[in-house]
This record gives C-alpha cells, sequence and structure tokens, in this order.
C-alpha cells in the first residue's frame, strides 16, 4: 500500500484539508504584500530641486519655477536640474537674484540639484525616496531595495527548501513567521538607507519560507482529483494580498506605518502553527511512524473516516516507508543524479527565471499608464481572479503543461506588441499592460502547481527551493531591467518579452503531469519517465 492509497482511507479532501487550506491562507495574503510593497513604499513622486528664498507671499508659483528650473522636452519642469543663474521673465519682478544672469534665455546654463529636493505629497506623506532622496543620480538606489530583497528571498529559498525536507515543514513555517515579524519592524525602524537594505534583505530571505513550504504542506495532504481545484483556490489568497495592499496603501500614506501594517498580521500566524499538521507524507519517508500515525488518525477522525486499527498500525505505516523508500536524506545534488530529474530541474530553471522576471518586471513599473498608483495596484488585483477560475479549467482540460506554455507566450507577445504602440496612446498601453498581467499572473498560478507536481516527495521541497532561487533571481533582476530605458527606452519590454518567449519554449520539454499520482520517490519518476518513453515508443 503506497501514501496515496492510505490517505484515501482517511479522506484526501474533507474538512482536515478545508481547516488546513484556511490556516495556511494567512501567508498567501503576506507575501504579495511584502512582495509589491515597493509600489507604494519605493515610489516616486513629482519632485524639483530645492529652491530657496522663494517669497512667502507668492501667488504664481510656476513663474518662480520658470525662472529657476529649465523644462524637459515634454514641457515639465526638470526634476534634476535648475539653473544656475535665474532667467529673468518678461513684465514679472521675482526679486533682485531673477535678474542677475544678462544672458539669453537659449544661454542658461544649468547645475544639479544641490541643496535637496522638494516632492509632491499628494499621495504619499512619505517614501524611502523623499527620506533618503533616491532621485536622479541616486535613482539606482531606489531600485537596488527591490533587488536586494529578492536576492535575499533567493538565498532563503535555498535554505528553506533544503531545511524543510531535513527538518519539517511544520517547524521552518514558524522559523518563517517569527523571523518575519522581527526584521521587518527592524526594517521599519530603519535610521538610514543602509540599515533598511540589509534588514529587507533578510526579510526577504524570511518570507521565503512561505513561498516553498506553503503550498507542498497542502498538496502533501489532498488525494489526486482535488489537487488542482485546491492549488487554485489557495492562491486566490494572493489576489486577496494584492487588492488588500491597495487599499492599506490608500489609506495609510506614511511607508513606516505601511510596513508595520503589512507585518503585524504575522503575530496571529504564529499563534495558528499550534493547529498547523506536518506533512504526513514527509513523516513516512523520514522514517517517523509515531508522528505521522497520530495525523493520520486526526485526519480520519475529522473527516468522519472509520479506519481500522490494522490500517493505521506501525506495521502496516511501516511497510509503507519500506515502499515508498523512506529514510532518504535531501540534497540539491540528488535533483540531477539521475537524468529525468537532471532534465526536469534544468527546464524548471528556465521556466521560474521567466516567470518570476516578466511578472515583477510588470507589476513593479506601474508608471506611464495615465492612471495614479492606487487604482492600477486594484486594476491588476481585479484581473487576478477570473485569471485563476480560467487557469483553472485550463489545468484540467489542457493539462499543466500546454497551459503555463501559452500563458508565458501571451505575456511575450503583449510585450512584443507594446513595442510597437506609441507611448502617448495612454489607453492602449494600459489595455495591454492589464493584458500581460492576466498572462503573467496565469503563468505564475501555473507554475506553482506544476513544479509541486514534478518532483518527488523526498525532494519536493529541495526541488521547490532551486526552482524559487532562480525564479527570485529573475525577480531581482527585473527592477535594474527597467534601468536599461536610459540605453533604448523599450529595450526593458523586450527583455522582459524575450525571456518569457524563451521560457514558453522550455516548458513544453516538461512532462504532462494532468491526474496523475504525486511521485514519492526518486525511482517513481524514472520510471514513469520510462513508461512514457515505452507507451511513446509502442505509438
Amino acid at each position: 500500500m503506497g501514501f496515496e492509497e492510505l490517505l484515501d482511507k482517511v479522506g484526501g479532501f474533507g474538512p482536515f484539508q478545508l481547516r488546513n487550506m484556511a490556516l495556511l491562507a494567512l501567508p498567501r495574503v503576506l507575501v504579495p504584500m511584502h512582495f509589491l510593497l515597493p509600489i507604494f513604499m519605493a515610489s516616486v513622486p513629482e519632485h524639483h530641486c530645492a529652491l530657496p528664498g522663494a517669497p512667502a507671499n507668492l501667488t504664481h508659483q510656476d513663474l518662480w519655477l520658470e525662472a529657476h528650473l529649465p523644462r524637459e522636452t515634454d514641457g515639465s519642469f526638470s526634476s534634476c536640474f535648475r539653473f544656475a543663474n535665474p532667467r529673468p521673465l518678461p513684465n514679472t519682478t521675482l526679486g533682485t537674484e531673477a535678474h542677475s544672469s544678462g544672458k539669453p534665455e537659449g544661454e542658461s546654463s544649468t547645475v544639479p540639484c544641490s541643496q535637496g529636493w522638494e516632492y509632491d505629497h499628494s499621495e504619499f506623506s512619505s517614501t524611502i525616496t523623499t527620506e533618503w532622496d533616491l532621485v536622479c543620480e541616486q535613482r539606482g538606489l531606489n531600485k537596488i531595495t527591490s533587488t536586494c530583497f529578492f536576492i535575499g528571498v533567493l538565498l532563503g529559498a535555498v535554505a528553506y527548501g533544503y531545511l524543510s525536507d531535513r527538518f519539517g515543514r511544520r517547524r521552518l513555517l514558524l522559523v518563517s513567521y517569527v523571523s518575519s515579524l522581527v526584521l521587518s519592524l527592524a526594517s521599519a525602524a530603519s535610521v538610514n538607507y543602509i540599515m533598511f537594505v540589509v534588514t529587507r534583505t533578510l526579510t526577504g530571505s524570511a518570507l521565503a519560507g512561505f513561498t516553498i513550504i506553503v503550498l507542498p504542506l497542502e498538496l502533501e495532504w489532498l488525494d489526486v482529483e482535488h489537487r488542482t481545484v485546491a492549488g487554485v483556490i489557495s492562491s486566490i489568497f494572493w489576489t486577496g494580498g494584492v487588492l488588500l495592499l491597495a487599499l492599506i496603501g490608500y489609506l495609510i500614506r506614511s511607508w513606516r506605518w505601511l510596513l508595520l501594517a503589512v507585518t503585524l498580521p504575522c503575530v496571529p500566524g504564529i499563534i495558528s502553527i499550534w493547529w498547523v499538521p506536518e506533512s504526513a507524507r514527509w513523516l513516512l519517508t523520514q522514517g517517523h511512524v509515531e508522528e505521522a500515525q497520530a495525523y493520520l488518525i486526526r485526519c480520519a477522525t475529522l473527516n468522519g473516516k472509520p479506519v481500522g486499527e490494522d490500517s493505521l498500525s506501525q506495521e502496516a505505516l511501516n511497510k509503507v516507508v519500506a515502499m515508498e523508500g523512506g529514510q532518504q536524506r535531501p540534497s540539491y545534488l540528488d535533483l540531477f543524479r539521475t537524468p529525468q530529474l537532471r532534465r526536469i530541474s534544468l527546464c524548471c530553471m528556465v521556466v521560474w527565471f521567466g516567470v518570476n522576471f516578466s511578472y515583477y518586471g510588470l507589476s513593479l513599473d506601474v508608471s506611464g499608464l495615465g492612471l495614479n498608483v492606487y487604482q492600477v495596484q486594484l486594476m491588476f488585483g481585479a484581473v487576478e481572479l477570473p485569471t485563476k477560475i480560467t487557469v483553472y479549467f485550463l489545468v484540467r482540460r489542457m493539462g499543466r503543461r500546454l497551459t503555463e506554455a501559452g500563458m508565458l507566450l501571451g505575456a511575450a507577445l503583449t510585450f512584443g506588441i507594446s513595442l510597437l504602440v506609441s507611448l502617448e496612446t495612454k489607453s492602449w498601453i494600459t489595455a495591454l499592460s492589464v493584458l500581460g498581467k492576466v498572462f503573467s499572473e496565469g503563468a505564475f498560478t501555473t507554475a506553482y502547481l506544476f513544479t509541486s507536481e514534478l518532483y518527488p516527495t523526498v525532494l519536493r521541497q529541495t526541488g521547490l527551493g532551486l526552482t524559487a532561487l532562480i525564479g527570485r533571481l529573475g525577480a531581482s533582476l527585473a527592477p535594474l531591467a527597467a534601468l536599461l530605458d536610459g540605453v533604448w527606452l523599450m529595450l526593458p519590454k523586450f527583455a522582459y518579452g524575450g525571456v518569457a518567449l524563451l521560457a514558453a519554449c522550455t516548458a513544453l520539454l516538461l512532462p504532462e503531469t494532468k491526474a496523475a499520482q504525486l511521485p514519492e520517490t526518486i525511482q517513481d519518476v524514472e520510471r514513469k519517465s520510462i513508461q512514457e518513453e515505452g507507451t511513446l515508443i509502442r505509438n
């Protein structure tokens, strides 16, 4: 008897699994709020050079700015330069300083802002940009905060993936909760830019535990029939986090209080660990038979399944352990030792890089759409729900592989079409951004489900840790790719679309997992590959 048959006896989908999904909903809400927090926390409001000495009774602000600030090609005032000597304006007296230069208007020289900047506080009372002047020559430092955060997620994914396969999902989930709370509070209390970057990087490492522990912990208690619907329903909580962030960001305009607001829910999360069950699959593969037995009995009781003593006796469970090849110690090298696992791992690395690179490249850049940041975030969150519902039907009908490849191809095409559309046509740019969000979100939703089903139980967390590492590498490079607009305005979109297209082609090389049982051991994965090859030869 394998674990799938054992799970069928205690109930593969019932009150026990529904309670588990509810308990693990909170991390799914917290993750998008932290991952997309830079949209508000690092927003760059309109700004211009600080101009000390402006008359207190000045009623024509534009006239004062006209005398001191050059204009950009689009007619707006420069954000990074001021005139070395204020220009005189006809029929206007702006003080003796305004007439100090006898140069014609076209010969007025400009200098960088030397006395700081003045910011528009109509949308935000404070952001990290306004607090530490991360604009103009320091613009790159603003993007680096997101890059360092995702590098932290990248490193954390490696650690949590390996450690949760060694020491259990439940323990490491508690570690993730506690460390996320402490480090986020430290970030909110940062006294300088360096402290903020360091603490946000460490926070990213802590939050990585949520990204790779929660879904497998759910799936490993579910039967084959309900894995898809449960995976999609659980991912809807991500959409809830996106929408909730838009609301909280609208209500709280200070970055420190905003960070605090999205962090405090970790406290009830820590308390909820008391009721979160450990994965019985993992316990059996590690030889912890008595603990697995206790959880299986609890599952059967809550699901109302009468189970005889013989079915869940230690002797029966020991047979399951022997059949599944228990007490195997995971290693990242195991992901590349055998042909099929090596192929799966290499392809998943490319797919996850493409999914993250295109998703965060689109999600973190909300400028140029003709809407304010709150409207864009609300709109992006609203389209996610129908996308997830669509993904549910697609993965059941078309399978995981074609759905993943199709979504990535759709994202690549939207980026490609946007290269041909004029930046002045805001409506078309907005429509393409929303469509790109739909496809990139669909690819993300499918990738989590698909990858969890590809790896065996003994290496599932390790495999997800590796793919999450590469995925977060893509996420960390996405903000930096936005700086390529200094080389060519359309180069960032070209990069996002090109990588998504490569990932779409790679996804077609992965095996289909539709209606397949979760593999328990490395041998299960290789055996399935041999069977598929034999079927192809016969056909």
